[in-house]
């Protein structure tokens, strides 16, 4: 069975959370030193980048409504197939930056998606 627009959106709000509760005081010296804490991390963004994609591939417009959302994708790419180019401060700063807008502009999705339904 096919999976819907909002299924996607709330992998990219689950991925959101999952990654705010791992990040949670965490300093950046502790996750430069720490392996699966960066892992799972980096699993996460690979998660939304993923579902950003299916998510354009259902409704362009709504993708291109996402900031940034062309850039997630490509993330996506360079964590999957260029590991050592992942610029560990990188990541790190975007926890604290454009993880929080993604989060916001999806649940405002989401939240649209259900009272269509």
């Amino acid at each position: 069975m096919a999976r819907d627009l909002s299924a996607y959106l709330q992998d990219v709000l689950d991925a959101c959370n999952s990654i705010q509760d791992v990040m949670s005081g965490v300093s950046l010296e502790d996750y430069r030193s720490t392996r699966a804490m960066r892992s799972a991390v980096e699993r996460e963004f690979i998660i939304i980048g993923e579902a950003l994609r299916r998510v354009r591939n259902l409704d362009e417009t709504l993708f291109s409504s996402i900031s940034n959302s062309h850039a997630i994708v490509d993330f996506r790419n360079l964590l999957a197939h260029d590991y050592g180019a992942v610029d560990d401060d990188a990541v790190f700063g975007l926890v604290y930056s454009d993880l929080i807008v993604l989060k916001a502009e999806v649940s405002e999705l989401l939240d649209d998606c259900h009272d269509a339904n």
